[in-house]
């Protein structure tokens, strides 16, 4: 499975729809695309990708979570941090706490969360927790070593930057996935 960040999406709010739709032809694919509106998640979805990412730090609040769930239910929530703290795109979430925000999008219907900490090291407590809730996934910069770190949290997976996974490819090649996400 590939994860793939659209930076046309996240940065301008662009998604290249005809490129992830020739991508997802051969590959499963989850898109981050920096989804703000439930139209957008739905514009991914229809390109082929298994699943939409929707994110903290662009998505319009819970309103938008809301709608796009009633559209589909092959979503997924990132918490996304910068600097040590929750990104939020719209305060209307009601809270700056990872766990509690973790409960609101899953009692609003998604349950796979991915946290992403941005530069840092996660707090491998705190996805413990989060991962207590449901379906849990790790963004980071991870090596095939940290594998380990993940399964103690009781996360269902990391999520492998290719610059990393290709520096350390002849070291240790990763273990063979056993979820069918």
């Amino acid at each position: 499975m590939l994860y793939l960040v659209d930076l046309d999406g996240v940065e301008h709010g662009d998604p290249q729809l005809d490129y992830l739709q020739e991508i997802a032809r051969d590959i499963t694919i989850w898109v981050d695309a920096g989804v703000r509106v439930a139209d957008q998640a739905i514009d991914v979805l229809v390109t082929g990708a298994r699943r939409a990412v929707l994110s903290s730090a662009y998505l319009n609040g819970p309103r938008q979570l809301k709608r796009a769930w009633r559209l589909s239910t092959e979503l997924v929530f990132e918490l996304e941090f910068e600097g040590g703290r929750l990104a939020l795109a719209d305060p209307s979430w009601g809270t700056e706490d990872a766990l509690e925000l973790a409960r609101i999008v899953r009692a609003a219907g998604p349950d796979h969360v991915i946290v992403s900490p941005r530069e840092t090291d996660p707090d491998w407590s705190t996805v413990a927790q989060i991962a207590a809730g449901g379906p849990t996934w790790v963004d980071g910069s991870f090596v095939p070593s940290d594998v380990a770190r993940l399964s103690t949290a009781r996360a269902r997976g990391g999520i492998f930057h290719i610059d990393e996974i290709l520096q350390h490819w002849n070291e240790q090649p990763l273990p063979e996935a056993s979820a069918s996400e």
